[in-house]
């Protein structure tokens, strides 16, 4: 005779990000990009990438900072689009996709050598990595303007 599996009962991770507001959602996914990124910078600085620019040492910090700085900005855009736009999950992927390889300008420009440069841009792709896709997930479940 088998035991019948029990059916979770607590709200899956979908349900969360369908029901909470953006703001909340994007306040948690700017927290977590911000400790993976500065994760990532401690990386890379364990095996010694430099992370200078110039003759200048980038702290450590300086990663949580701006992740969640841009992180915060980002938010704000999902909280305007998933009023105003019909596709608000689609236009935020569009746009936030394209302000990440914009992004690249900077640490590619940056007086530093290759190695920095490449752990700068890369770490605009893990902060990306976490807050693009948690973001579309709940502006997914927004209802569409005009509606």
């Amino acid at each position: 005779m088998t035991t019948p599996t029990p059916t979770p009962t607590g709200p899956s991770a979908r349900s969360f990000l369908a029901t909470t507001p953006v703001w909340r959602v994007g306040a948690l996914a700017s927290v977590v990009a911000t400790i993976v990124t500065t994760l990532f910078a401690l990386g890379a600085k364990a095996i010694d990438v430099p992370l200078e620019i110039g003759d200048e040492r980038i702290p450590i910090l300086g990663f949580a900072m701006l992740t969640l700085g841009w992180s915060a900005v980002g938010t704000v855009l999902a909280v305007v689009l998933a009023r105003r736009a019909k596709r608000p999950a689609r236009t935020w992927v569009v746009i936030t996709v394209v302000l990440t390889v914009l992004s690249f300008a900077s640490p590619i420009s940056a007086d530093a050598d290759t190695a920095t440069q490449v752990t700068l841009a890369l770490s605009h792709v893990v902060a990306a990595a976490v807050v693009i896709p948690t973001l579309a997930v709940r502006l997914s479940h927004a209802r569409p303007a005009g509606r």
